[in-house]
Order: C-alpha cells, then structure tokens, then sequence
C-alpha cells in the first residue's frame, strides 16, 4: 500500500491543515509521498523532511508566529505598477521566498526525505504542471503564485501560476504516482464571514478558496471508486479571511481536535464529498 497525502491550497487558511497533520501524527498515520498545490505546497515541503509529532508542532508554531506582512509584504509602488501594467502582480513574492528558505531542509525537491511533488499552472496554456524535481523554493512559489496577487515563476522555460487556477486537490497526480491509499486535507474557505473581505488582495484569495472547494467536490467524486479516498473533515463555520493570518493558533486548535474525533469514529460509507459540505446555519 503507498499512502498519499493530497495537501490543497487556501493561503492563511492553511493552519487548517497543520492541525489535521497533528492529530495525524499523533494517530501514526504518516504518507509515503505527497503532492502540494498552493499552501499546501508550503506545508508539504515542511512534512516532508519532519512528518512526526515534534516536527508538526515545528510547523505549528511557525504559522502562530506569521503575519500578513510576512507573506504579503505590501508596497504602494509595486502595487500601483502592477496596476497599470508595468509588473505581474500587486505584491511581491520575497517574504514567501524568505520563509522557504529559511525553513526548508532540503535543496533539490528529489531529495526531499518523502517524496514532495508541487502542482503548478501553466500561464499561457493553463494545463497543470506536475513539479517532482529542481529548485523547491521557485517550485513551491510558482505554486503559490496566486493570480495578479503574487508573480508568476519561470521555471524551465514556462511562466508557471497558482495550481489551484486549475487542479487545486491533485488527486490524479497522486493516483498517477502509484497511490492507492489517499488521504485529501482541504483548507475550507471562509464560509461565516458577515462582510465581503477589504482590499484587492483579500478579495482574490477569497474568491480563489470558493472556487478551490467547488474543485474538490468534483475531483472527489471522480476518483472516489477508484482508489481508497479519505477526505479529513473541514471546519464549519470559518469567519476567517484566507488574508488574515492573526487566527492560526485557533484554526489549527480546533483542527487538531475535530481531526483526533474524526479518527476515532468507526469508518461508515459515505459519500465522501459529503465531508466538504458546510452545514452551518
């Protein structure tokens, strides 16, 4: 059996899975491999050379300690250019930049310990680009590179983009890569908010996490019958913005303890795309 972990993007919402990983942890399920979109490139890139319990509670304690800035540093001047044309985006991509290399422990992506494979888009054609090898600080960025948020990476050529424009939960690449037990950590997306989220940035990572779980649903239902899928539960309700990055002890808290609950339970045959429904009133 070779276990995948399918880690899913959502930017701030991705303490959501930290807390899953946890609780994961703690329960002795670790992957064999795994394959990243977005923060979730990030967070694999993390477990991938420290799956176990301390290492977790590592990454755990990085996501406490980020802010907004850290990830998003804003700049009048590059974002007005990049409102008129002159650059590709409206934030510049060095605070995530520093982060991975200040917290990756490996060089080359084929080296990392458990294999880490990171889903990107092609800009120009919008086919998803499977990333197994190179630089893992431009593959996880390229991944990361949410649209006219973040600049696209060039990578062997191609400009590369956010994979969640068109693959964000990358069953098929984990199905390709010989998975037959697939573990899927989505994010969420903010579905308790009580006003439209400020700013240009806010907006488009909001905008993305909608459309990412509408993705799931689908690639869900698809490869349910083929492989052996399980679908960690998201929180319900989220009142979190995926820019807001001051909630992370409280998402990965309560993500920690809805997962250790959920693995406990007697395992029923459900609909597994049920799991990502949001029930709230």
């Amino acid at each position: 059996m070779t276990t995948a972990f399918v880690l899913s993007g959502g930017a701030s919402l991705g303490s959501i899975q930290v807390g899953m990983l946890l609780a994961m942890a703690e329960a002795g399920i670790t992957p064999d491999l795994i394959v990243g979109t977005s923060v979730g490139a990030l967070n694999g890139g993390w477990i991938s050379s420290r799956p176990d319990v301390d290492g977790i509670n590592g990454l755990a304690d990085l996501w406490r300690s980020l802010s907004r800035k850290d990830v998003f540093p804003t700049n009048l001047s590059v974002g007005f250019l990049g409102f008129i044309g002159q650059r590709q985006s409206l934030v510049s991509d060095s605070g995530l930049r520093r982060l991975l290399k200040e917290h990756l422990l490996f060089r080359r992506l084929e080296d990392a310990p458990i294999p880490l494979h990171v889903v990107a888009t092609d800009v120009l054609t919008g086919k998803d680009v499977l990333l197994s090898s190179g630089n893992p600080i431009d593959a996880i960025a390229a991944s990361a590179a949410v649209p006219a948020v973040l600049p696209p990476v060039r990578i062997d050529g191609r400009d590369l983009m956010d994979g969640g424009v068109v693959n964000n939960t990358p069953l098929s690449h984990a199905v390709a890569l010989g998975a037959t037990e697939i573990w899927v950590l989505p994010t969420g997306y903010a579905c308790a908010l009580t006003e439209t989220p400020r700013g240009a940035v806010a907006m488009a990572l909001h905008a993305m996490t909608l459309a990412i779980n509408q993705r799931l649903v689908a690639d869900v239902n698809r490869f349910e019958g083929s492989v052996d899928l399980r679908v960690v539960p998201g929180l319900c309700p989220v009142r979190t913005s995926p820019a807001d990055f001051s909630h992370a002890d409280e998402l990965i808290g309560r993500a920690r303890e809805q997962t250790r609950r959920w693995l406990l339970m007697p395992r029923f045959k459900i609909n597994q795309a049920d799991l990502l429904e949001h029930h709230h009133n």
